[in-house]
């Protein structure tokens, strides 16, 4: 079973305003087993609104419409589903009269507009609105012997999810056939999107029922599985055997099978090792330690650092050699090395890292005149261990894409040279 859902408001078409109520209705509708295959916004324009409310009943068999309930003249939502269902609107004396009385209670005179609202569209449930004026409206119909359900919600967040909970949510778990869907997600980070599928398309395509969604971004991949089974122990199971065969495949490649983020299973990791971390930072700024301080206990394990933007605090905080800065350049692996190992010492940690590098937006210049944009080192040192380990990265994009490159390398690094150590 598959829902849509419809967004009406032109200014969700604008740079200014979002669509997030598909959000939480997408959250709530997966619970039931529903899976929701489109979504769309569309401006205030009848006719659009109604090909669209046509497009969403024939492929749909729930559709969601979200706000055009208002009292304006481009509040349009009944009236668009009425022409696609060929339903008459019938103005509801009980909702009008209910209007009148809330704008009297309020000492105010309630503007003639304001009557459309308590319009009704033919079979329609009234949905009652503790939050608002707008009433929403449930219909459960036949289209061409296939049943269908739509639902008119109000926009306003807080009206729309009270009203749902309410009034969607024990209809829709009464009628709707018992479906459980159950998720799983595996996370890799720093390889391309295009050998992850290579390597796992012939796997997650023997699954017919799970559907199977790779994202990539930010230095990450994600693979989605989904499935839907009137057991919610036979979904668990169909999507826990693919996740099992697609990380036999991929391996150490994967670092979190459970939706874990890469902070929080380096700090995972760091634990059950009884490490702490140390990181000194010059081209991130501290993006590495905002990313694992947002994990929830990680000053059990990361003990801080420093921002050693500055040539001289690299020197202060990270005993970085002042020769070295002016011979090498701050921007290298010698540097690279003596920051993660100065801040190690520095801090008493077990494990430092040191990140050094041009984000931009010009070349380097002085001691690292030549260097280009993107050119970042990251080190990772081990107590007891010699030297720290350094990777020289080539990053490209602009300045906030190379910091969180570089960041994310970072954490990676960590991570795989935890695994080494058992």
């Amino acid at each position: 079973m598959i829902a849509e859902i419809i967004a009406a408001g032109s200014e969700m078409l604008t740079p200014f305003r979002q669509d997030t109520n598909s959000l939480y209705l997408t959250a709530r509708l997966n619970e039931l087993g529903v899976q929701v295959a489109f979504k769309t916004i569309v401006g205030d324009n009848l006719e659009h609104l109604t090909g669209a409310a046509k497009i969403a009943i024939a492929r749909a068999d729930v559709v969601v419409f979200s706000g055009g309930l208002g009292p304006t003249e481009d509040d349009l939502t009944r009236e668009a589903v009425g022409d696609a269902l060929g339903l008459k609107l019938r103005r509801d004396v009980e909702i009008l009269t209910l209007m009148y009385k809330r704008f009297a209670s309020r000492r105010m005179t309630m503007p003639q507009n304001n009557a459309k609202q308590a319009d009704v569209l033919e079979g329609a449930e009234v949905l009652a609105n503790a939050n608002g004026s707008a009433p929403g409206q449930y219909i459960d119909t036949v289209v061409g012997r296939h049943r269908k359900i739509v639902i008119l919600l109000p926009g306003p967040p807080g009206e729309l999810k009270a009203m749902y909970e309410a009034e969607c949510r024990p209809r829709l778990a009464a009628t709707l056939p018992e479906r459980h869907m159950a998720k799983r997600l595996l996370r890799m980070a720093l390889i391309p999107e295009s050998q992850v599928d290579e390597r796992t398309a012939p796997i997650y395509k023997q699954y017919t029922d799970v559907e199977t969604t790779i994202l990539a971004g930010s230095g990450e991949i994600q693979l989605h599985f989904v499935c839907a089974k009137p057991s919610a122990s036979d979904a668990q199971a169909r999507v826990d055997e693919l996740a099992g065969k697609i990380e036999a495949e991929m391996g150490e490649a994967i670092f979190s099978s459970h939706g874990e983020s890469l902070e929080e299973v380096v700090l995972l990791m760091l634990g059950l090792r009884h490490m702490t971390l140390a990181a000194a930072e010059s081209c991130t700024g501290g993006l590495l330690a905002q990313r694992l301080t947002a994990v929830p206990g990680s000053s059990r394990y990361f003990l801080g650092g420093a921002v050693v933007y500055a040539d001289r605090l690299k020197t202060t905080f990270a005993d970085v050699p002042e020769e070295m800065v002016r011979t090498e350049g701050p921007v290298s692996e010698a540097v690279a090395r003596a920051m993660a190992e100065g801040i190690r010492r520095k801090t008493r940690a077990d494990v430092g890292v040191g990140i050094t590098g041009i984000a931009g937006p010009g070349p380097g210049t002085g001691p690292d005149e030549g260097k280009p944009i993107g050119l970042v080192y990251v080190a990772v040192s081990f107590a007891g261990e010699g030297k720290a380990k350094v990777v020289e990265l080539n990053l490209t994009g602009d300045r906030e894409r190379i910091r969180l490159w570089a960041s994310q390398h970072a954490l990676e690094q960590l991570r795989r040279s935890l695994l080494e150590r058992t």
